[in-house]
């Protein structure tokens, strides 16, 4: 694997080797680890559920930092919903990869109906995992952004895009295992990249670096939520409308 010219964090000895995670706490535990330097900081950790959830919990609890989410979703073919050819974000961000949706077929009829799927999808997890709070405000405000991994880093991007858009500060990523070439194109628009575990090659799956890998609802999201320090943020606590 070539050097990279961009700010990444890593552990070198995790390199290109999978299974190294037990679950997705103990990836967040790893990461506390390379993030220690915000501990005690003004920074928001922020998840993007549902698989980054558990591990920015454990980053949050461990660092004494505030823990809130970053809804996005992957825009998907209505054949396939494990291929994401773009992603919406809690703000209204929509941004498609067109080359890859082209490489898909994806006609202007079955773009419109994805948009509008994966807007829709947005809108109802905010509803959930937010209840009647509104987004905290941002501005000029450190922000670590964590994901369980990057595959395309695109759905990571349009995050990225969101976070500016609302006026968040310094933003850092943070991922257990993620392909080093997303990893360095999210680091060129982020600034730095904490990923533990950075692999290349063809068939990169996040899944592998996990010995226990579970897909997980958004009821298993509000069941970790309440499990913290209390339920869901209360509207007024802090913050703005989005």
């Amino acid at each position: 694997m070539a050097p990279l010219a961009v700010k990444v964090v890593e552990v070198p000895e995790l390199r290109e080797r999978v299974g190294v995670f037990r679950d997705r706490a103990d990836a967040g535990r790893v990461l506390a680890g390379l993030l220690e330097e915000f501990r005690g900081s003004d920074a928001v950790v922020l998840a993007i559920p549902a698989g980054g959830f558990p591990v920015a919990a454990e980053i949050a609890t461990r660092l004494g930092l505030p823990l809130d989410v970053a809804v996005v979703s992957k825009v998907t073919p209505s054949w396939n919903t494990e291929v994401g050819y773009g992603a919406v974000a809690f703000d209204g961000t929509q941004r498609i990869n067109e080359p890859l949706a082209r490489q898909l077929g994806v006609g202007p009829e079955e773009r419109r109906s994805g948009i509008e799927a994966a807007s829709q999808k947005v809108a109802r997890r905010v509803a959930l995992l937010r209840g009647s709070a509104h987004m905290r405000d941002l501005s000029g405000r450190r922000v670590i952004l964590v994901d369980d991994g990057l595959a395309t880093g695109f759905t990571m991007l349009v995050a990225i895009e969101a976070l500016q858009r609302v006026g968040a500060g310094e933003i850092a990523v943070a991922v257990p295992t993620g392909h080093v070439d997303s990893v360095r194109r999210v680091a060129e628009r982020a600034g730095v990249v904490y990923c533990a575990n950075l692999r290349a090659g063809p068939g990169f799956a996040v899944a592998e670096a996990y010995k226990r890998w579970l897909d997980l609802t958004d009821e298993d999201i509000v069941a970790m939520q309440r499990g913290l320090s209390g339920p869901r943020p209360t509207a007024g606590s802090e913050g703005h409308t989005q």
